[in-house]
């Protein structure tokens, strides 16, 4: 079994402020870190994660954009296709940050209006499609030379060092200036300033690649809510489930991958207090129960996986029975 948790060991600056006390709200959490065996992993995001889980193969990128596209009623056919999802960047003093997904709702209406804009100024060199009103696509002929950060990894980070690079990356960059001028100008975005909602002010380029092989050898069941994963686990032919509320004894014995994105939203924006609850509820619905049937789980074990932070655990049966293993401070084995 494979739990992906993103933000479940988180930077050093989140986990000192939400520190306090932490502790004493999270005594399953300590006993498994204390018990399990802590291993680094990809720091490649959850997309990633989710590709390597399914054998799904790494292109230029892992190449989700021809994945989702298909999930959006879109055809991949032999193109090579780049997700242009719109964005906010946040300026701060002293860097540009790229702002969750959640801060920016457009509506359909809106999507289609910015879309039609970006792909009547820069015509064939530059028209994305927006399929959904969060997921847009570019479509090439001929794969640039190209390499992206996914935006699980993105999200909440200076983006100097995440932009694309590559042969091909300064022509990118050269049109991401063009375009953010443009989208400033546009009326959706001034209307949408003018309500004190966050505009749309550039696309984030991610996740390139033409359609691959579908893997079905590791169909694993998915269990999660995420569109990404749900259309992962589609194209793979797997069994994708709604997230189940709590941990049972019948999901530990048996493959599988669950996504526990609880802590994504408050992990990308530093946000300590959002983080600390929301672990507490991982800790009561999910934590406890894992503990309490640790000795249960299958001959594979179950892994904890991290994979914005690079950080992973790994319990197998014979851990319930460690007793000798003591806890440290929580924030030392967090961090």
């Amino acid at each position: 079994m494979l739990l992906l948790v993103p933000h479940l060991f988180p930077t050093k600056h989140l986990l000192k402020a939400a520190a306090p006390d932490l502790h004493l709200h999270l005594p399953a959490l300590q006993t498994l870190l204390a018990r399990g065996t802590r291993q680094p992993c990809p720091a490649e995001g959850v997309e990633a994660a989710l590709c390597a889980a399914l054998g799904i193969e790494r292109q230029q990128d892992w190449p989700l954009a021809p994945i989702t596209l298909a999930a959006d009623g879109g055809e991949a056919r032999d193109a090579y296709w780049l997700r242009a999802d719109p964005v906010h960047l946040r300026l701060m003093r002293d860097r540009i940050v790229l702002a969750s997904c959640d801060a920016l709702s457009l509506s359909r209406e809106e999507a289609d209006a910015l879309a039609d804009a970006v792909g009547q100024h820069f015509g064939d060199d530059l028209r994305p499609q927006a399929l959904h009103p969060r997921r847009w696509y570019l479509q090439f002929p001929m794969a640039p030379h190209l390499t992206t950060t996914p935006f699980s990894v993105a999200v909440g980070r200076d983006i100097d060092p995440l932009l694309p690079q590559g042969s091909d990356a300064m022509r990118i960059r050269s049109q991401l200036n063009e375009l953010q001028m443009l989208l400033h100008e546009h009326p959706v975005n001034q209307a949408r300033e003018a309500r004190g909602e966050l505009p749309a002010n550039s696309l984030w380029f991610w996740g390139g690649g033409r359609q691959p092989a579908a893997s079905h050898t590791l169909s694993l069941p998915i269990y999660t809510r995420d569109p990404e994963a749900q259309a992962l686990g589609a194209f793979c032919s797997a069994r994708v489930h709604a997230l189940p509320a709590q941990l049972d004894a019948q999901l530990l014995q048996a493959s599988g991958i669950i996504l526990l994105d609880g802590l994504t939203p408050s992990g990308q924006v530093g946000d300590a207090c959002g983080w600390r609850e929301a672990l507490r509820e991982l800790e009561r619905d999910w934590f406890v129960p894992l503990l309490g049937r640790l000795r249960r789980i299958g001959p594979a074990g179950l892994r904890l996986l991290d994979p914005v932070n690079g950080k992973a655990l790994h319990l197998q049966a014979r851990d319930a029975w460690k007793f000798w293993r003591r806890p440290h401070r929580l924030i030392s084995m967090l961090s």
